[in-house]
């Protein structure tokens, strides 16, 4: 299991994500599973991945190499915009899903894997999209201005409750954390070190690119400053009067 958020807003692009990776209680292993592509001044792109380590890698292999798609062979530095990368990358997931679907299936193995896809190309604005296993995909609206993959459901409330279009990177970065915090502390299979990429509005570059450690001092002071001001609000809230002292 894994958790990887990413944002949108329009100052940018927020993207982390853990890097557990396990197969049984007593197999545990660390796997980034954030890539990026930077040509500065040209293109920012930040892929996360979710699902089976081996179907992932194998997508991100094709996307490195190159593969036929639209009659050209093309890469993540070759699209000319950020639907046609969405394309691309979904172009990868079904070739590898021809590739090494039977085998999976004979062994009773699902095709299991999503990935978020979020950037900057020039001539064009931030977008993220959610590439399912099918190879289709999903963008962020001004209504959800998040996407999610992995173990979502213990990080979503916070983003629900106060992420909007016009949030701000900082607060983003402070609420990708909480959210992720949630989970943390929710889901032993999701677990740290933590990747973290920020891609300003027409930088056009990763301005920021973070391994966050249990010891960061931020990510502590956010993880212990969310836990209290929870019990603080839990404590300024009135009793209920229709149960019996």
């Amino acid at each position: 299991m894994t958790y990887c958020v990413g944002l949108s807003v329009e100052e940018g692009i927020v993207m982390l994500s853990d890097t557990r990776t396990n197969a049984g209680l007593d197999n545990i292993s660390i796997f980034s599973k954030m890539f990026t592509v930077e040509q500065p001044g040209e293109r920012a792109l930040v892929v996360m991945t979710a699902g089976n380590l081996a179907i992932t890698q194998a997508v991100w292999n094709h996307l490195q190499a190159g593969l036929w798609h639209n009659g050209l062979q093309q890469r993540l530095t070759d699209v000319p915009d950020m639907v046609s990368a969405a394309q691309l990358v979904g172009a990868a997931v079904r070739l590898v899903a021809q590739q090494d679907g039977p085998a999976l299936a004979g062994q009773g193995i699902s095709f299991d894997c999503s990935l978020l896809l979020g950037g900057q190309i020039a001539g064009g604005p931030p977008r993220l999209f959610l590439i399912y296993s099918a190879g289709n995909f999903i963008e962020t609206t001004d209504d959800t201005p998040f996407l999610q993959i992995g173990e979502h459901k213990y990080g979503k409330p916070i983003l629900d409750r106060v992420l909007t279009p016009q949030t701000s990177l900082i607060e983003g970065v402070a609420l990708t954390l909480i959210s992720m915090d949630s989970t943390l502390r929710s889901n032993l299979s999701v677990g740290m070190p933590l990747d973290l990429a920020v891609v300003r509005t027409d930088e056009l570059r990763i301005g920021t690119r973070r391994r966050i450690t249990d010891d960061d001092p931020y990510y502590r002071t956010i993880r212990d400053g969310w836990s209290q001001a929870l019990r603080d609000a839990y404590q300024a809230l009135p009793r209920p009067d229709f149960v019996p002292h």
